[in-house]
């Protein structure tokens, strides 16, 4: 039994020279939530539109329940596809909108009635199915074209930045509704964004592409806590990426040299002389003037010494911009906690980190 809904398999789609999407594998497993994470151009949307049959694999195959799709367009296709434009027919009501995919199926009249209203209450607008689209404010729109392409219960549900025109605020309103609904209805979604919140707020898998590869497969909290390479470490936000060398390891932890300081790292199979990189979160770093005579804290912390170059107040954090030995910069994030220490700029400080919180990236 194939339990996974979407097989790519070694996908490659080109554009004259350019290599959209260059070699793509992926397995999606049924009812999940995958999102497509990616910059402007990495092959994200393209990956998506070959999914849906709006384009074709030069060469590789796309497989829906195990099923291969060859050059099947997509009225042939479980699939269905929500626009970042919605594409609504303006002419129409809600209710004719939303059931115009089964009208075109040729479906009773009386079941499509049943199944619009189940919709309506799915999406939280029940009494509306006689208004005009322009009638709906954005976030309203959005929902009418995601019940739409619901309604015809798909597969597999293809979602192209849907939320992309929409505020800040009414968007991570609508990311909390995207997730909800795709839990109600159980089907899965496969949802494209440059947005890297809005990734780690919805999804059960992450592939973070980067051009037209996947650098990196996994979920929501591996792809951010545990980037592969340093592409993924600094496109999935703030983030202090430093240059090292390993000086000792042994089969659970190294000793690195990082601007001009040696750090203890968590981390198994690096040997002497291997050239790395450490990259560690704002929010896992400490500022503190107690050091122990050999500069570890009591807790096996370890870092450098540094100094402030400046201060960015962030309501719940203060960002500190800090100077390390040899031209090295970090950033660091404390929280603004009552009686909390405060640093001032050209103050010197210790900047600490555990050895759990820094990540060897090898890639």
């Amino acid at each position: 039994m194939v339990d996974h809904d979407v097989a790519l398999r070694e996908v490659t789609k080109r554009f004259g020279d350019l290599a959209a999407v260059d070699g793509v594998s992926l397995d999606i497993e049924r009812g999940q939530f995958l999102t497509l994470l990616g910059p402007s151009g990495c092959g994200k949307t393209t990956t998506l539109r070959m999914i849906g049959g709006f384009e074709f694999p030069d060469t590789g195959e796309i497989y829906l329940r195990g099923e291969p799709m060859g050059r099947r367009p997509p009225y042939r296709r479980d699939t269905s596809m929500v626009f970042q434009n919605y594409a609504l027919f303006p002419h129409m009501d809600i209710a004719a909108n939303i059931g115009y995919g089964l009208r075109e199926r040729k479906v009773a009249k009386a079941e499509i009635a049943r199944r619009v209203e189940g919709m309506l209450a799915l999406v939280e607008l029940p009494g509306l199915g006689g208004r005009r689209p322009k009638q709906l404010s954005g976030g309203q729109q959005q929902r009418v074209a995601l019940a739409r392409s619901l309604v015809i219960e798909p597969t597999v549900l293809l979602l192209d930045e849907p939320l992309g025109a929409l505020d800040l605020k009414l968007r991570r309103q609508m990311q909390l509704e995207l997730k909800r609904i795709q839990r109600e209805v159980g089907i899965t979604f496969i949802y494209v964004t440059h947005d890297q919140e809005e990734a780690l707020t919805m999804s059960d898998r992450i592939a973070v592409m980067n051009r037209g590869r996947v650098e990196q497969y996994g979920s929501a909290e591996a792809i951010f806590e545990r980037p592969a390479t340093r592409f993924v470490a600094d496109f999935m936000g703030a983030s202090n990426i430093l240059d090292a060398e390993v000086v000792d390891a042994d089969a659970g932890s190294a000793r690195i040299r990082v601007a001009g300081a040696a750090l203890t790292v968590s981390e198994a199979g690096l040997r002497p002389g291997d050239r790395v990189a450490l990259m560690v979160r704002p929010e896992k770093l400490r500022l503190t003037a107690a050091t122990g005579p050999d500069g570890t804290m009591a807790d096996g912390a370890t870092g450098w010494d540094a100094t402030v170059a400046a201060r960015v107040y962030k309501g719940a954090t203060m960002a500190y911009q800090l100077g390390l030995p040899g031209g090295h910069a970090l950033v660091a994030d404390v929280a603004n906690a009552p009686g909390g220490a405060r640093f001032e700029p050209d103050q010197p400080v210790r900047v600490a980190l555990r050895p759990n919180d820094a990540v060897v990236i090898r890639g």
